[in-house]
């Protein structure tokens, strides 16, 4: 699990400088821009499909206290 956040860690940092630098020249690179989008929306889905939404069951107990 570590290993594979790392990999998409890495494609985000390597996607985003990609589209960086084919965006940076005057005439710019439209492969290298959609590799570069491409890896980076690609390294964020990865992440993104390890989050959880939901809290874990425990906190959602309440205890009732009579009085």
């Amino acid at each position: 699990m570590k290993h594979k956040n790392t990999i998409s860690y890495l494609l985000i940092i390597l996607g985003g400088s990609i589209a960086i630098y084919a965006n940076a020249n005057e005439k710019q690179n439209t492969i290298l821009l959609v590799l570069g989008i491409f890896a980076l929306m690609f390294g964020l889905y990865r992440i993104s499909s390890t989050l959880n939404s939901k809290p874990p069951k425990n906190d959602y107990k309440v205890i009732d206290e009579e009085e």
